[in-house]
C-alpha cells in the first residue's frame, strides 16, 4: 500500500503506484482539471510523476504561487522553442520563472530583437501552445548532455552541465524541443492561452561584467486572455506610479553620474520626507526603550572578518581602503551590526541591565552590479533603520513580540494593510552557507515560530531564506497594485554574540552570552520610500507630505493676506507655502495637483474681507469658504485617522 498525506492531514491509501494526476482525480475530477503542478515530500514534481512511496503531496492550481511559478517556467520553455525556430543558431542559456512572468537569456549572434519582433514571437509561442504538447522529464547522463550541447556549440549549457554530477541531470521535452531543466512544469502547452513579450534587455552571462552580454527576453503568460488584459492594465498603472518618475515630479531625489551610480542625492523635499520618517520611528522607538547611537561609515577590515560579513559579502563590498600605514585596511560599512556589537562591548553589563536596545539610522554600502541598480529600490548606498537588542534568553520571546508590535504600527501608520509573514529558516542541505551551531539555529528558529503564532500572524516557513548568521521573520506587504514586497525584518542571532565574545554577568555571578535581535521595520529608507511612492502614487499620508497646503493668490494685491494665512497655518503646525507667481489660477491649480499637494487655499478679495479660506482638496473637491481654525481641525482629524500613538 502507498499512503499519500494531503495538506489538510488526511491520508489516502492506494494498492499500487500511481501518478500525481491520478491522486488529483481521486480527490475530485473538477479539482483535477485545475491542477497544474505539485510537490511531493517538499520536492517539485510533474503531474505525470509516478508515486511509488509514502509521502506528503501538495497539489497546486493557477491560484497558488507555486502553480504560477510552474506555469511561467513552462512558458519560458515555449519561448525558447519559439526563439530557436525564429532565430536559427540562437544559443540558449537560462530561462527561469520570475515574479509575474519569465525570461530567457539567449545569445543571438549577429541577430537582434526589438519591440517590432514581439508580435511574431508571441504568435509563434501561441502556435506551439495550441498543439497541447505534453511536458515530460527524462534523466540524461553527463556525457550525453555534454555531447548534445558541445555539438550545438552552446558553451553556456556546457558550463552549467560541467558543474553538475552524473545522476542529477534531467531534461524537459515538449514537441521537438528539449532543454536542460530540473523540473516543475504544467501538464501541457495547451494550458497557456495568452502570452505577451514585455521587453528585451542586456544581461551578462552569470551576472559577471567580464562575461559576454546576452539578450534577455522578458515575457508573461496566462491561462485566460482576460487575465492578460487585466495584468497589462495593471502595468500601465504601475508606469504612472513608477517611483523614479514620481520622485522627479515631486522633486524628492536625483542621481548624478559624477557622484556615481546607485548613490541617490536627496533634494530638499525628499530630505524633509526622510526626516519625518526618521522622527516618526524615533518617537516610537524611544517609547519602546531604544537608545539612539551613531557609528562611522567605515570600519577596519578585521571588524567584518570577525563578524563573518567579509567572508559572506566580501565580493559584494567596495574595494578595501588602504591607508599610508602598512597593512591597515578599512571597508565601507556593509552592515551596522558589527559596530553595535562593539558598542555593547564598551562596558560590562549585569543581567539587571538587559535588554539593551541600540538603534541607528545607519548608512551602509554594497557594490551592486550596475545592471542590477534600479532607482531607489536597488542602490549602492542606503540608510537602514537598524536596531539591535541584546537580551537574556528568558527575555527573547517578549522582546521579539515587542518588535512585531512596532513593525505592525509602522505598517498601519503608512497604509500597508495587506501583508503576510515569512519565517525564513536555514536550508539543512547547505550548512556551509551559515555560521553557528545547529543547536542554536534550532532554538532561534523555534523562538520566531512561537512569537509569530502567539501574535496570530498569517505566516509561512521558507527554507533557505535565512541570513547567514540566523533565521528571520520577514514581512511580505502587498501594495495598492497587488504587488508583493519584502518590508520589515526581524532576526534572532546566537552567532554574533559568540564571534564578538559578548557577555553579561548573571544572577549566579557567572558570565553568560546574550542573544541578539536584529530588526529594521523600514528595511532601508531608500527602498521604503520607493515602495511607499508606488503604493500611494505620491499621495502620502497627510502627516508625511512635504507640503500640506499651498496658498494661491488671485493677484499680487492679496499677498499680504496670503502671508498672514501662512503665519496662521504655521502657528497651527500646518506645513504650507505661497504660490504668488504671475500665472493664471488654472495653471497654479494644475501645478499644485501635479505636486500632489493635499489642500489648495485660494485667497482673493472675498476671502480677505471675510478672513476666510477658499479650500480645494487634491483631486478636485471644494470645501468652500472656511475659517482658519476649521481648516486646522480638518488637518488634525485627517492626521489622526492614520497616525496613531504607539
Amino acid at each position: 500500500m502507498i499512503h499519500i498525506t494531503l495538506p489538510d492531514g488526511s491520508i489516502r491509501s492506494y494498492e499500487e503506484q500511481l501518478t500525481v494526476m491520478d491522486v488529483a482525480k481521486d480527490i475530485s475530477e473538477g479539482f483535477a482539471r485545475n491542477v497544474i503542478s505539485a510537490s511531493f515530500n517538499n520536492h517539485v514534481v510533474e503531474t505525470s510523476t509516478i508515486l511509488n512511496t509514502d509521502g506528503k503531496l501538495v497539489l497546486y492550481t493557477w491560484r497558488d504561487s507555486e502553480g504560477k511559478k510552474a506555469f511561467w517556467h513552462s512558458s519560458s520553455h515555449v519561448l525558447a522553442q519559439a526563439l530557436e525556430e525564429l532565430y536559427p543558431g540562437v544559443k540558449l542559456s537560462i530561462g527561469p520563472a520570475i515574479e509575474n512572468g519569465f525570461y530567457y537569456d539567449v545569445d543571438l549572434g549577429d541577430d537582434s530583437i526589438s519591440d517590432k519582433d514581439f508580435k511574431r514571437i508571441e504568435d509563434k509561442m501561441l502556435e506551439i501552445a495550441r498543439d497541447k504538447h505534453d511536458f515530460t522529464m527524462k534523466s540524461v547522463s553527463k556525457m550525453e548532455a555534454l555531447k548534445k550541447y558541445k555539438d550545438e556549440g552552446n558553451q553556456y549549457k556546457v558550463e552549467l552541465i560541467e558543474n553538475l554530477t552524473d545522476g542529477e541531470i534531467t531534461f524537459c521535452d515538449h514537441s521537438t524541443f528539449s532543454d536542460l531543466c530540473r523540473g516543475g512544469h504544467i501538464p501541457n502547452t495547451g494550458i497557456i492561452k495568452a502570452v505577451k513579450i514585455l521587453s528585451v534587455a542586456g544581461a551578462y552571462w552569470r551576472g559577471d561584467e567580464n562575461n559576454k552580454q546576452l539578450t534577455r527576453v522578458y515575457g508573461t503568460s496566462f491561462p485566460k486572455q482576460k487575465e492578460l488584459k487585466e495584468y497589462l492594465a495593471l502595468l500601465e498603472e504601475a508606469k504612472k506610479r513608477d517611483h523614479r518618475k514620481l520622485g522627479k515630479q515631486l522633486e524628492l531625489f536625483t542621481f548624478s553620474k559624477k557622484v556615481g551610480q546607485g548613490l541617490p542625492l536627496w533634494l530638499p523635499n525628499g530630505a524633509a520626507l526622510r526626516s519625518r520618517l526618521e522622527d516618526f520611528l524615533k518617537k516610537a522607538q524611544i517609547k519602546a526603550g531604544y537608545e539612539m547611537v551613531v557609528t562611522p561609515h567605515i570600519g577596519q577590515k578585521e571588524l567584518y572578518i570577525t563578524s563573518g560579513h567579509y567572508e559572506k559579502y566580501g565580493e559584494d563590498s567596495f574595494q578595501a581602503i588602504n591607508t599610508p600605514k602598512e597593512d591597515e585596511e578599512f571597508l565601507l560599512k556593509p552592515m551596522n551590526c558589527p559596530h553595535h556589537c562593539e558598542i555593547y562591548n564598551a562596558k560590562p553589563y549585569s543581567y539587571r541591565e538587559l535588554p539593551k536596545r541600540y538603534a541607528e539610522f545607519g548608512t551602509v554600502y554594497r557594490y551592486e552590479q550596475s545592471g542590477e541598480l534600479h532607482g531607489l529600490t536597488r542602490v549602492r548606498g542606503f540608510t537602514q533603520d537598524d536596531a539591535h537588542i541584546f537580551c537574556r534568553p528568558n527575555q527573547l520571546d517578549q522582546e521579539f513580540k515587542n518588535v512585531i508590535d512596532l513593525v505592525l504600527y509602522v505598517f498601519r501608520s503608512l497604509g500597508f494593510e495587506n501583508f503576510t509573514a515569512q519565517v525564513s529558516v536555514r536550508d539543512s542541505n547547505t550548512p556551509e552557507k551559515y555560521i553557528g551551531t545547529i543547536e542554536n539555529w534550532e532554538k532561534a528558529e523555534q523562538a520566531i515560530i512561537n512569537a509569530a503564532e502567539s501574535k496570530g500572524l498569517d505566516f509561512v516557513v521558507e527554507s533557505g531564506e535565512a541570513a547567514f548568521y540566523g533565521p528571520k521573520l520577514d514581512f511580505m506587504v502587498k501594495d495598492a497594485l497587488g504587488r508583493s514586497w519584502q518590508l520589515g525584518t526581524i532576526q534572532v542571532d546566537y552567532n554574533l554574540p559568540e564571534r564578538f565574545d559578548l557577555t553579561y554577568k548573571g544572577s549566579d555571578n557567572e558570565l553568560h552570552r546574550p542573544i541578539m535581535i536584529h530588526r529594521a521595520p523600514f528595511g532601508s529608507l531608500e527602498r521604503f520610500v520607493a515602495i511607499l511612492l508606488e503604493h500611494t502614487g505620491g499621495n502620502f499620508p497627510l502627516w508625511l507630505m512635504p507640503e500640506q497646503a499651498v496658498i494661491l493668490t488671485i493677484s499680487e494685491k492679496y499677498e499680504k493676506y496670503a502671508e498672514k494665512v501662512l503665519n496662521l497655518l504655521e502657528n497651527n503646525e500646518i506645513r504650507g507655502l505661497i504660490d504668488n507667481r504671475n500665472e493664471t489660477m488654472g495653471k497654479k491649480i494644475r501645478d499644485a495637483e501635479m505636486k500632489k499637494i493635499p489642500f489648495m487655499i485660494i485667497v482673493g478679495e472675498q476671502e480677505e474681507q471675510t478672513e476666510t479660506l477658499s479650500v480645494r482638496q487634491h483631486g478636485g473637491e471644494n470645501l468652500g469658504a472656511i475659517k482658519i481654525d476649521e481648516f486646522s481641525t480638518i488637518i488634525e482629524q485627517e492626521i489622526k485617522k492614520t497616525l496613531k500613538e504607539f
